[in-house]
């Protein structure tokens, strides 16, 4: 089993965990070895595995209980393991997304003595595949208690600013129905293809919300992702299909998502099925736990453009933000790299809003 050093500078540390692979399903090494770490090397801490889930916190009585939450799996390894230092880059696969934000959480709760609040810790599996396999959801079902505190930071790139709250996400297959016919007489038939004409020109003519929330700006956007249809070259098609992605500020709710974009074609002869759904994440910045790490952030924040985990803790009441080192545009890919002063800056900042003065 590989030995984690907690206390070495999180810029090392990151390294170490990206040099044990851990692709989605495959985790049960990095994750002893965090258990195993945080096991030997922190004091205070009651420490539990679920599945390749670890999980750890302090009860020391303290006002408020901030929870630092990170996924340890990663996307496929593309020749980017082991890790390899370049000048002021760290390169390898997780080194963005989000094994330096893991790194950060496991250095803190090794080496912050002078608590200003209670802390859990909780590193889950399968962050990076379907949602059924989601360790967090898994761990919400089975041990709930665990995930309860006053303020969730989520470890997922951001390039060392806080990104508050996600938006949501709702994908929607449209379907018509027409006429098969031989091309060459097309007028006997009734193109199902063409059908979707006026569904293309509302998208077209659609006009983004942007929606300001706790001073963080969420602009929506529905768009046509996929199209499909059609049988052979001389065939007039009889059926075909558009998926829509619609991308929406947290203020909405799932069920307000779906009446909006049924709105938007309404008049219009389709099949409506909802094909995938999750909702936001209202930012929350005005809770007091909230805005103090806002504070020691040095006042910087910005809206969460995408879906992440943020949007469990949100389901469960608790203000959460994304906050950890690494551009986001970088992840899953072969040439995975993080500016390590990043790592350095995410630590201090969360060292000081984690610390008593």
């Amino acid at each position: 089993m590989s030995t984690l050093d907690l206390h070495a500078d999180p810029i090392d540390l990151t390294a170490a965990l990206v040099d044990i692979p851990s692709v989605s399903h495959d985790e049960s090494a990095i994750a002893a070895a965090v258990e195993s770490a945080l096991g030997e090397q922190t004091t205070g801490f009651e420490i539990i595995r679920n599945g390749n889930a670890v999980l750890a916190r302090t009860d020391r009585g303290l006002p408020s209980r901030v929870m630092l939450a990170g996924h340890l799996d990663t996307v496929p390894i593309a020749d980017n393991v082991p890790s390899r230092r370049e000048g002021d880059l760290l390169h390898g696969c997780g080194t963005v997304d989000m094994k330096s934000g893991d790194a950060v959480f496991l250095h803190l709760a090794a080496t912050v003595e002078n608590l200003a609040h209670d802390l859990t810790l909780v590193f889950y599996d399968c962050e990076e595949i379907a949602a059924v396999h989601n360790g967090l959801g898994r761990i919400e079902r089975e041990i709930p208690e665990w995930l309860r505190a006053d303020v969730a930071i989520l470890g997922e790139p951001t390039g060392g600013l806080i990104e508050a709250g996600c938006q949501g996400t709702l994908r929607v297959t449209l379907t018509t129905r027409g006429t098969r016919a031989h091309s060459a007489r097309s007028w006997l038939g009734d193109n199902a293809i063409h059908r979707f004409a006026p569904v293309l020109q509302r998208l077209s003519d659609y006009t983004a919300r942007s929606v300001d929330i706790d001073g963080c700006v969420y602009r929506e956007g529905l768009s046509a992702v996929r199209i499909a249809g059609g049988v052979a070259g001389n065939v007039v098609p009889d059926a075909a299909e558009l998926d829509v992605n619609f991308r929406f500020a947290p203020d909405r709710s799932a069920e307000q998502a779906i009446d909006h974009v049924r709105e938007v074609f309404d008049g219009l002869e389709l099949g409506f099925e909802v094909t995938d759904l999750s909702p936001g994440a209202l930012p929350g910045l005005t809770d007091p736990a909230a805005a103090a790490l806002i504070e020691a952030a040095g006042g910087e924040f910005r809206a969460k453009y995408g879906w992440t985990d943020v949007s469990r803790f949100s389901a469960l009441g608790i203000p959460a933000v994304n906050y950890g080192p690494g551009d986001p545009n970088l992840a899953h890919k072969r040439d995975e790299h993080v500016p390590v002063q990043q790592i350095t800056d995410v630590a201090t900042v969360l060292r000081a809003y984690l610390s008593t003065p």
